[in-house]
């Protein structure tokens, strides 16, 4: 698995994880709601953590940036 998410969008899957737990926690959103909102941090702290996201992959997109030819 190649790289394909940069650090900026890092950041913001860790923000989106970050408030999704923060609403749940709370107790702001609570049954079907909070299941999507965990799932939905959770996909965004893996992608986050391992720097790979798979539909990225799929449409051919990347936000990390290119590496210079030597």
């Amino acid at each position: 698995m190649n790289a394909n998410v940069g650090t900026t969008d890092k950041i913001i899957r860790f923000l989106i994880a970050a408030a999704a737990a923060a609403l749940i926690l709370t107790n702001t959103l609570t049954g079907t709601w909070a299941i999507v909102a965990g799932v939905v941090g959770g996909i965004m702290l893996i992608t986050g953590l391992t720097g790979f996201c798979g539909l990225y992959k799929v449409f051919g997109m990347s936000t990390c940036p290119m590496k210079k030819a030597e």
